[in-house]
């Protein structure tokens, strides 16, 4: 199981927290490939901590899904499956475009200006091929209109879905830029369509920045 040795996390974390964080990174963005097999005695060299962190981070890794530990067995990433695409991009596609209805009708002049700037971000992550920061800022985006929208259920169950999403989205990010370009202008599609109160052309818009990459992503994979 190779493990890189020059990544970096944040200082002011637990030993469990860094091992959870850094090992959903690698599964994210394939450095962990699906199905392999994952060692806790050699994750916890490479951390520079004890067995009892890792397990704990690998249980996380569980319960979001990404993980498949066998008692007495081993512990591996668990596989994509492509029909997975079809099951959770119109799930989340629906719960972004309630939210962007309900952001649309409360959303703040300094709220759309932070949209358009984190659209920026977006948009050079990708030119700059930064398919992970591309990703984040993504990410940023759309959670920021859920957190315009208030409603905590439908940011609750966003997140779930997102955890899944991620694999297939970095995926999606990495494919050349004038094929991801469409995202930076449905976003601004959508910011226009905010900073209009333009509740059912921004849910609409929304919708579609999500079943796009869907269809795009299940001929590719």
């Amino acid at each position: 199981m190779p493990i890189p040795v020059n990544y970096s996390t944040p200082t002011r974390m637990s030993a469990k927290e860094r091992a959870f964080s850094q090992i959903q990174r690698w599964i994210i963005d394939g450095t962990m490939q699906p199905g392999e097999k994952m060692v806790d005695a050699e994750l916890a060299e490479a951390f520079g901590v004890s067995r009892t962190p890792i397990r704990e981070a690998l249980q996380l890794l569980e319960i979001q899904g990404l993980v498949e530990m066998h008692p007495g067995k081993d512990t591996r990433v668990r596989r994509i499956e492509k029909e997975d695409i079809l099951n959770l991009y119109p799930t989340l596609a629906v719960l972004h475009a309630l939210a962007a209805e309900l952001a649309a009708k409360n959303i703040l002049p300094e709220q759309t200006e932070k949209l358009k700037g984190l659209n920026a971000q977006f948009k050079q992550s990708v030119a700059n091929a930064q398919p992970y920061q591309a990703m984040e800022m993504d990410e940023q985006f759309h959670n920021l209109i859920l957190d315009v929208a208030n409603n905590p259920y439908i940011s609750s169950y966003s997140s779930s879905i997102q955890i899944h999403i991620r694999r297939f989205k970095y995926v999606f990010l990495k494919q050349p830029v004038n094929t991801t370009q469409a995202s930076v202008q449905e976003h601004a599609s959508i910011i226009e369509a905010l900073e209009n109160r333009d509740s059912i052309a921004a849910s609409t818009i929304m919708k579609q920045n999500l079943i796009r990459p869907m269809n795009e992503l299940y001929a590719l994979i």
